[in-house]
Order: C-alpha cells, then sequence, then structure tokens
C-alpha cells in the first residue's frame, strides 16, 4: 500500500511520534511522501512574530519560555521533521497554495497514494482531496470522539476535570472531525500534565494509525458513527481559559 501523509512542521513533539510510526508500520506500507506545511496553531494566516506575541499573551510567561527554549533546542540540533524525513529518504512535498488547489491535487495524485493519512493537518480538506486516494484519508484526533471535536483536546479535558480521554483515527470528512470512526483508545488521565497527556495521547495515537491502516488493508474496518448530536466543540483557549486551568491546579508541564 501507498500512503502518503498530510502533516504540519510542529517543533515539540512530531518528529518522536513519526520516528515511532517508521518504527511499528508494517515494512509492506511504503510512504510514498509527507505533505510538511508551516506548524500554525492560530491558523496560517498569521505571521511568525503576532503567533509569538499571541501565545505570551494567552499562555503567560513560563509557558513562553518553556516552549521557547525547546524551540530554539529543536532549532540548533536540527531535531525537526524534515530532518528525519532526509534521514529516512522520504520525499518532502512543499505546497505553497492551498491543499485543496487544482495544482497541489495534480501534485499528489503523482505520487500514486492510495491511502491518505492526516496527522496535525491544518486545512480544511475539500472534497476532491479527501477521494484522492482510493482507500481515503483518516486523521488522528486525540479525544474521544464526538467529545472534544476541534482544538487543543488536551488542555479542555484538563481543564474541564475529565477523568478519561482517549484517541480516535476517522475517515475524514468535509465536517470538522465529524467522518466515521475507525478506531479508538480510552486513555485515564490521572494526574498528567498537559505535556504528559499530549505525549501519552500521541503515542497511543500512531499505534492506532498502524492498527487502522491494517484494518484497511484488510477490509475488516467495522465503523463506529460519529454523531453530531453528541458531539462537542472547543476552539483555541482564551486568556481567561488559561487562567482557570491553572486556578484548578492544573499543569502545563
Amino acid at each position: 500500500m501507498n500512503i502518503l501523509i498530510i502533516t504540519q512542521n510542529e517543533p515539540f513533539y512530531l518528529k518522536n511520534n513519526f520516528k515511532y510510526l517508521l518504527d511499528i508500520l508494517p515494512k509492506h506500507y511504503k510512504i510514498v511522501g509527507c505533505v510538511v506545511t508551516d506548524a500554525s496553531p492560530f491558523g496560517r494566516k498569521e505571521n511568525f512574530l503576532k503567533k509569538t506575541l499571541k501565545t505570551l499573551k494567552i499562555f503567560g510567561t513560563k509557558f513562553f519560555i518553556h516552549y521557547s527554549l525547546k524551540y530554539v533546542h529543536s532549532k540548533i540540533f536540527n531535531n525537526s521533521l524534515k530532518s528525519l524525513l532526509k534521514k529516512k529518504s522520504i520525499p518532502i512535498i512543499e505546497i505553497n497554495k492551498s491543499i485543496n488547489s487544482k495544482e497541489s491535487l495534480e501534485l499528489l495524485r503523482s505520487f500514486n497514494p492510495e491511502l491518505l493519512v492526516s496527522i496535525l493537518g491544518n486545512q480544511i480538506f475539500r472534497k476532491q482531496l479527501i477521494n484522492l486516494a482510493p482507500l481515503g484519508c483518516i486523521n488522528l484526533h486525540t479525544a474521544l470522539l464526538p467529545k472534544y471535536r476541534g482544538l487543543m483536546p488536551s488542555f479542555w479535558v484538563l481543564k474541564n476535570n475529565e477523568k478519561y480521554t482517549g484517541v480516535s483515527v476517522f475517515f475524514v470528512d468535509e465536517g470538522i472531525d465529524s467522518g466515521p470512526i475507525i478506531a479508538q483508545r480510552k486513555v485515564k488521565i490521572n494526574e498528567m500534565t498537559q505535556q504528559q497527556l499530549i505525549q501519552k495521547t500521541k503515542k497511543i495515537g500512531v499505534e492506532l494509525i498502524v492498527e487502522s491502516i491494517n484494518l484497511i488493508d484488510k477490509n475488516k474496518v467495522k465503523l463506529k458513527p460519529n454523531l453530531d448530536n453528541n458531539s462537542t466543540y472547543f476552539s483555541f483557549p482564551e486568556r481567561k481559559d488559561v487562567k482557570e486551568f491553572l486556578k484548578s491546579g492544573k499543569k502545563f508541564f
């Protein structure tokens, strides 16, 4: 099976998770290319300076310094996803236009993918992209869908004092985290910090991606409905949300 991955150049967790994916993905599956867009926690329209100042304003000085140091470390030691892809001889696909544009679709189609896998994809996928590969397009979301659709579920489940969260892999449709579910796993939160929860759910997420690929390949998928009437949706937190998060005793790291 030819697999094409769509992701972003996230500097904190993604490289290790991608390396784990390569370690556990059966060798008869081939990653034919990887679309790597710029990291965009606040959307693609804001420049780097605006994103930096917004991070400081919303999350505070301690959070800002912690992740700034991690960012600088990743740059100094070339600890990026792109460096890993080059080492593993996986083609890096850079797209300057919308991923849904005619030019982008033609480029992706030239790699002859049979399955698209989205990990931290930061654009809404339209119908032509979703249907580009014959086996479809799957996405990883670190929450128990249909609950906690949207952004930063690790933050929101902690803020809302949930005892459990989870990981879901689903077929992408034109909604937001709304496609039918292929595989899920429940995760007990305990006293984890947000960083610990991110690390745990992303590692499990990689395992579920491989499980889902195997199910699709063997035509053994039993879809679970991702019902809108049972769903909740969360956008990016505001400063008041962060203050409530910290006041309740929750920690980022």
